[in-house]
């Protein structure tokens, strides 16, 4: 889990630690998926484009033709932009999205079952495991989610919903309100 100064808000009341992360630099990238783009992304980025439904090294698979590049700490979502667009010969988009999203930890032995009160996600420990990345709603809202840690989940919803996702998050969590069969 990162360091706390890196958090606006935390709630410890539930059965998992709920915090919001403050401004996480991120790139989405649109391109097509042929081999000679997913070199490029290699080359721009230093890690290959992860497979289906995960995340890896900070690129996140959002759909055939969409990831999310959480910006390495030190670089600027401008320098990854640049670096994709210098290598990318074909025709792509690639838009910084830092304040146009809002991301959540969630910590603790607990979280899959807060995610599962809202989403409908095989969230069991066979079916969603660390490194795997999902692109859902949790209740009415569209987020993404992966898992950091057997117990740590990330989440990232609009930024526009922020202050709801938090309070959903916190009254999910509550203290003996969780679902027992995860």
């Amino acid at each position: 889990m990162s360091d706390l100064l890196s958090f606006s808000e935390i709630d410890g009341s539930g059965e998992v630690l709920v915090a919001m992360q403050r401004r996480v630099p991120m790139v989405t990238l649109k391109a097509e998926p042929t081999k000679p783009t997913r070199a490029a992304i290699k080359r721009a980025l230093g890690t290959p484009v992860p497979a289906p439904r995960t995340i890896a090294n900070g690129v996140a698979w959002m759909a055939p033709d969409e990831w999310l590049i959480m910006v390495p700490e030190g670089q600027t979502p401008q320098a990854v932009i640049g670096r994709l667009t210098a290598e990318i010969k074909a025709p792509m988009l690639a838009v910084d999205v830092s304040d146009a999203r809002a991301v959540f930890t969630l910590k603790g032995n607990k979280a899959r079952e807060v995610l599962a009160k809202g989403a409908p996600v095989d969230l069991s420990p066979t079916a969603f495991t660390p490194g795997d990345f999902r692109r859902t709603r949790l209740g009415q809202v569209a987020v993404a989610f992966w898992m950091e840690a057997e117990d740590e989940i990330t989440l990232v919803c609009f930024a526009s919903l922020k202050q709801f996702m938090f309070d959903w998050l916190v009254n999910a969590a509550q203290k003996s309100s969780l679902p027992a069969f995860l």
